[in-house]
């Protein structure tokens, strides 16, 4: 599985895509798994200025930012991309999704192994973040603008900063492109709301509005 499955994973995935000549062609996701398969060669033999120089001359006409000792398996569909950055330790699984704006990075903490992995047929959403040498498991959503900090359970769907794992699945496969961007829950709402419920009980027991969670003695 090659370079060719990988465009036409592309055309499939993006419904603006006519064909896979187009994106050979047109579209820079394709063209940075290209130049990170021989920044990545290089990387490996140890010609390490080599390596950079090519991902850095990528960086320049893609918008897109790969170190060239990330780890990428088949078929990652890179969605527009402009402002991705994967750090030197990321590794992605197959068949994922990433949008436009994620960063897989580190901390600035951690040492050795510093970056994200992810596993099979994950999708990051638009603008999130995934920092530290966490591990995402297979089939994984991450809502757009999500900050991931910890590791996620197979199946799992995360939101929030910090993301909070807000659905987890019985599914052992599904596409990785399915989140519905829209449905997702606003986990600091949520909290306010709950918060402020709470409130409100809590005035109307001191007021003598609320009835009291337990039957005194004398009743």
């Amino acid at each position: 599985m090659g370079l060719w499955e990988d465009a036409k994973n592309i055309r499939d995935k993006d419904p603006a895509a006519r064909n896979v000549l187009e994106v050979i062609i047109l579209y820079p996701g394709f063209h940075v798994l290209v130049t990170h398969r021989i920044a990545h060669f290089f990387y490996q033999k140890k010609l390490f200025f080599i390596a950079r120089l090519i991902s850095q001359l990528s960086r320049h006409f893609t918008g897109i930012e790969i170190h060239p000792g990330a780890k990428i398996g088949h078929k990652l569909f890179i969605d527009h991309g402009m402002g991705i950055v994967f750090g030197e330790t990321t590794e992605i699984g197959d068949n994922c999704t990433i949008y436009h704006g994620v960063t897989l990075g580190g901390t600035g903490k951690d040492t050795g192994k510093r970056h994200p992995t992810l596993g099979n047929n994950v999708l990051v959403g638009a603008g999130a973040k995934v920092l530290g040498p966490v591990y995402i498991g297979d089939n994984v959503r991450v809502g757009a603008g999500s900050v991931v900090l910890k590791n996620l359970p197979a199946n799992a769907t995360a939101v929030g900063v910090p993301a909070e794992v807000v659905r987890v699945g019985n599914i052992k496969c599904c596409p990785a492109d399915d989140l519905d961007q829209q449905a997702l829950p606003d986990i600091v709402s949520n909290r306010i709301s709950e918060l402020e419920a709470r409130l409100s009980r809590m005035e109307a027991k001191l007021q003598g509005e609320y009835p009291p969670d337990k039957p005194s003695r004398a009743q």
